[in-house]
Parts: C-alpha cells; sequence; structure tokens
C-alpha cells in the first residue's frame, strides 16, 4: 500500500503540539489527505495553516471523541504527551480503537530504549508497541532520542545568564536528534511502505555532555556560556503529580544517559541528519530576530 498514490486519510495526533505539528506538514508535502485531531477548536486554524486538509476535536482519553476522529481513517501518526498519566492505558486504547475502525497503518512516535524500566516515560511505550504488535495493523515504531527542540524554552535564559544548567549531572552524555528530522521520517513511514514493520532508532550524530554543549553556544553566541547544575528538587516540587516521574528521570540522568547511533536516521533520510550547532545557530538567530 503506497500511501501516496491512494485517497486515504491521515490522522495525525497532537497536529497542534510542537512535534506532531511538525509531522503534518511532512505529510502535506507528500500530498497525504491529513486529518489533525485537536483537544481545542481554537488550535483548528493554525493547524489547517500547516497543512492539514481537515481537524477532528477529541482527546485521548474520551474514547467516543477518538472513535469519531477515527471514522474513514487509513492510517494514524501516534505521539503522546510528555509524561501523560496512564499513558500505557490510554496509548493501548488508542490502538484498540484504530483497529476497530479499521485503520491500516500505525507510526508510532515511541522513544529510544522503552525497555528501561526505570524510567517510566520509557518503559509506559512499551506496552502500546506490543498492542500494536498484536493489532495485524502494519506498523512502524519510532525510537527517537532527545529533541533537539528542548532546548528552545530556556534559550532567553541562557543567553541573558550566560548559564545552561539542567537538574542532572553535567558529565552526562546523550545522543540526540532534531524534530524534525524525526517528522521527515514519520511522514516517510506514512506515506510509503519501506519502513513498514520496523523499528528505528533515531538519533543525530555526537554523544554530548553539558559541557560539551555549553562550550558549543558559546562558540555560536561569541562568549562564555557556563555548564551548571540546578537543583532538581525545586523542579519535582513544583512539578505536581509529574514530581514521581521526573524524579526517577533526574536520579537516572545523573549516572546513565541515551545512547544511539545515527546511521538508521542517515540511512532513511539518505543524507547526514541536522546537528546540534546548526540548531544552536538557527535558535539564536530567531531569539536575535524577536527580541
Amino acid at each position: 500500500m503506497n500511501l501516496r498514490e491512494s485517497n486515504t486519510t491521515v490522522l495525525a495526533v497532537g497536529a497542534a503540539g510542537r512535534f506532531a505539528g511538525l509531522v503534518v506538514p511532512e505529510l502535506a508535502k507528500r500530498g497525504a489527505h491529513v486529518r489533525g485531531l485537536i483537544r481545542d477548536a481554537n488550535e483548528g486554524k493554525d493547524v489547517l495553516s500547516h497543512g492539514a486538509a481537515e481537524v477532528a476535536i477529541g482527546d485521548l482519553g474520551h474514547l467516543a471523541s477518538m472513535e469519531k476522529a477515527l471514522q474513514g481513517v487509513s492510517s494514524v501518526f501516534y505521539i503522546a504527551p510528555a509524561f501523560l498519566p496512564q499513558e500505557a492505558e490510554v496509548g493501548v486504547g488508542v490502538v484498540e480503537a484504530a483497529k476497530r475502525a479499521g485503520v491500516k497503518r500505525f507510526v508510532f512516535c515511541s522513544v529510544i530504549h522503552p525497555v528501561l524500566s526505570a524510567l517510566t516515560n520509557h518503559w509506559d511505550k512499551a506496552p502500546v508497541e506490543e498492542a500494536i504488535l498484536t493489532s495485524g495493523m502494519e506498523y512502524a515504531f519510532l525510537h527517537p532520542t532527545l529533541f533537539f527542540q528542548n532546548f528552545a524554552g530556556n534559550w532567553a535564559n541562557v543567553v541573558t545568564s550566560h548559564t545552561f544548567a539542567e537538574p542532572w549531572s553535567t558529565e552526562t552524555r546523550f545522543s540526540r536528534v532534531d524534530f524534525r528530522d524525526v517528522a521527515e521520517v514519520a511522514a516517510i513511514a506514512l506515506t510509503e511502505d519501506r519502513l513498514n514493520f520496523g523499528t528505528y532508532e533515531l538519533c543525530a550524530e555526537g554523544h554530548m555532555n553539558r559541557i560539551e554543549v555549553a562550550t558549543l553556544m558559546s562558540e555560536v553566541l561569541g562568549r562564555q556560556i557556563r555548564a551548571e547544575r540546578f537543583d532538581p528538587d525545586k523542579v519535582v516540587a513544583g512539578a505536581g503529580e509529574l514530581g514521581k516521574g521526573l524524579r526517577r528521570m533526574f536520579d537516572w540522568y545523573d549516572h546513565q544517559g541515551l545512547l544511539g547511533n545515527a546511521l538508521t536516521l542517515r540511512a532513511i533520510l539518505g543524507r547526514e541528519p541536522r546537528t546540534l550547532r546548526s540548531y544552536i545557530e538557527e535558535l539564536n538567530a530567531n531569539y536575535e530576530d524577536h527580541k
């Protein structure tokens, strides 16, 4: 089944979000008919402007709204909100609803190393993958590592304080990836057959710790950026119900990183993945333009 050549509908779950929102234009670029699933009707105009042909209003935890959104859908792109309560149960419910609706293909943006039981936000992906594997649907599992885009929310503070801080060790190394590259892979998986029934670790080159990232930021900004660690207790205390999951993640990151290999992403895209340096240069240029 080549979706590019057929009149089918792809449901993009969370189409107004920071990440699924990047998948919508990649699908539209490939000629897909995209139905963007949103929670707030006020988000519809932006989703349509990014290439969706239509929108559906729904909530992942509300079965009736999901069943309505899935009517006439041939393929689904699914990424769960970060630290979604009962993430495993919600995700399995989405898979089961898709199967009942006759969906043929399910592309799940999971996470690198979903077998890590110490990390709730990783381990909760495993039951969803199992549900997909036993559903009879075509599938692709995307296993991206940390997103470059996570730097954006704190960039103004980095520039003004000359400090790059996170609530775990400065020495921990991570693979990272630009979600725009992940979005391109997702669109390929949804519109072509070549990624069917595969599991794909998605990483850019490099395994940098915070000291090395701060050095890179210093080079881009032309002034020294210090790498520091701020108190994780303050983050956990202000996180409410998310605090327990964050605590486990920070404790893990104090001693273990998330490391992967760029080979798979390079092979799928047929080019080099975007680099962290180029992302930081772009991030800073946008910041300077909007000051």
